[in-house]
């Protein structure tokens, strides 16, 4: 992210290269009948990149930019350098990119972390600029790796994974007689990690670890605020700043673990009896996409590449949204002792005698997916949505030129005191009799985004949050280290990946329900 320490390193570069910006710069010829939205005054070169760096949430974009858009308005222009960016932050202009004009903003901006998550041309479903090939990979996410019936056979791997995330924490707690807290945000991101693996691989690989810190790292670079990413005319600059060879050094890394992961199922596959057209329900994703690899009813090609791009789409965000969410839940449950109470009722009063609890026994714990829904809206995972204009368009009666850079405040949108009562308070109540869902319909209220390009993946990640949380209520009391009052928990943001905690949550856990020995 944007940090005055870099900034003025920025500030150096820019002087350094300016007679080659000058002679490269790109700019949006627009006419004088272009009518674009209001926004702040701009430097030359740099544009807006000071009002970001030097704001008192400087880390924290998603917060800078709604804390300028009360100034300026819902469909805010900024530039990031030499990028037109258009700031959105109301749900009638968020309806306009998400559902009104959804076809002219079906494309995400390619940045230097996106192009390098893509091992072969057009990339995977995140990367993949929108046509023919994007409509295949979506078809392939949704009819086969994530239709329900596939998310249905992999519920006893979320089952097993939640209930050995229990049980460590239960014997970490069983082998210390004092209060000794856990590491609440390190077990799961163990777990949501665990999980995803298995769903993917059928098993934690050799290097997964390792593979997993490179693409978090990776996926940094993925948010299009990198120096280079804000003037991709000067391509100089990702060789200066070090973002090219770094993003060469990890991909290069990222590429060897998984042709050795892939090329182990290829093995594995040649000495099963399914034939190449049929998949199985025991089948992990990585061996239904090898399969539809041998397909012939593809319009085009799906080559190892692109299934490893495939691969680290679903792994990289699976695992952190979930991870994110349920570390939010949690803090959100801890730092409000009567929504904690609530919900541990509900939940304990619907489960009573139960040990091992199965994701078909939450379903009907409305209260429990009201918690959940109401953690998004304050804290969702991707604060900030994505998108790029095809050709040109209106929103809300501005000009929006082509090739201009959408920016939705998804963050912005669940914190609107005008949508939404108390609108910094953690209410679950607020969704009780509430018809506002994840579906993308609710433009006030898009966590996962909305249309074409939003994520298919809440079918496999919301059970499993619902599973995770209800199982943590269920079988512990929760109490913060050394006595300390429940709501002054801090909950300080970081951005990197996710908006995730600053500082990992920290928990004292009270077995309260049976256990098996």
């Amino acid at each position: 992210m944007l940090q005055i320490s870099w900034f003025h390193l920025v500030l150096i570069i820019l002087l350094f290269l300016f007679p080659l910006i000058l002679w490269k710069k790109r700019s949006f010829k627009t006419s004088n009948y272009y009518k674009l939205p209001p926004g702040p005054w701009k430097f030359p070169l740099i544009g807006n990149l000071h009002q970001l760096a030097l704001s008192s949430s400087s880390s924290l974009p998603h917060r800078s930019l709604r804390d300028l858009s009360k100034k300026y308005g819902p469909v805010m222009k900024l530039h990031f350098g030499e990028v037109l960016t258009v700031v959105i932050s109301s749900p009638e202009a968020a309806k306009e990119v998400l559902h009104t004009h959804e076809l002219v903003f079906a494309q995400r901006p390619l940045t230097l972390g996106l192009e390098a998550m893509s091992f072969d041309h057009p990339g995977g479903l995140v990367s993949s600029p929108y046509g023919e090939y994007w409509r295949q990979m979506r078809k392939i996410c949704v009819v086969e790796l994530l239709s329900p019936k596939r998310v249905m056979s992999f519920r006893s791997v979320r089952e097993e994974q939640v209930w050995s995330l229990i049980e460590s924490i239960f014997m970490s707690r069983k082998s210390n007689s004092s209060l000794i807290a856990i590491n609440f945000s390190e077990m799961i991101i163990s777990m949501t990690i665990a999980t995803i693996s298995t769903v993917v691989y059928g098993k934690k690989c050799k290097g997964h670890d390792e593979y997993v810190s490179s693409l978090k790292e990776l996926l940094t670079f993925s948010t299009g605020f990198t120096l280079a990413d804000c003037f991709p005319s000067v391509k100089l600059l990702a060789h200066v700043t070090g973002i090219k060879a770094a993003l060469k050094r990890i991909r290069q890394k990222i590429s060897k673990i998984l042709d050795a992961i892939v090329d182990e199922h290829k093995e594995k596959i040649k000495h099963t009896r399914v034939t190449t057209d049929e998949t199985s329900e025991e089948d992990d994703l990585l061996d239904v996409l090898l399969r539809l690899q041998q397909s012939s009813e593809l319009k085009f090609g799906l080559t190892t590449n692109h299934i490893k791009t495939v691969i680290m789409d679903i792994v990289g965000a699976g695992g952190e949204t979930t991870a994110t969410a349920l570390e939010w839940a949690m803090s959100e449950v801890i730092r409000n002792p009567r929504v904690l109470e609530k919900a541990q009722a509900e939940v304990r009063n619907a489960l009573e005698g139960k040990v091992k609890i199965k994701e078909v026994d939450v379903q009907k714990l409305h209260y429990l997916e009201c918690v959940i829904k109401e953690t998004l809206r304050l804290h969702p995972p991707a604060p900030l949505l994505g998108r790029e204009s095809r050709e040109r368009c209106q929103i809300l009666g501005f000009d929006i030129p082509y090739k201009t850079k959408i920016v939705i405040n998804a963050w912005a949108l669940g914190r609107d005191p005008g949508i939404w009562d108390n609108a910094d308070c953690f209410e679950p109540e607020r969704f009780l009799d509430s018809s506002v869902d994840l579906k993308g319909t609710d433009f006030e209220f898009v966590p996962f985004g909305a249309g074409r390009r939003m994520c298919p993946g809440i079918p496999f990640s919301f059970p499993n949050m619902e599973l995770v949380l209800a199982q943590l209520l269920y079988h512990f009391d929760w109490q913060l280290p050394n006595g300390g009052k429940m709501e002054e928990l801090d909950m300080s943001e970081e951005y990197k990946v996710s908006c995730r905690r600053r500082n990992d949550l920290y928990l004292v856990a009270t077995p309260v329900m049976p256990f098996i020995n």
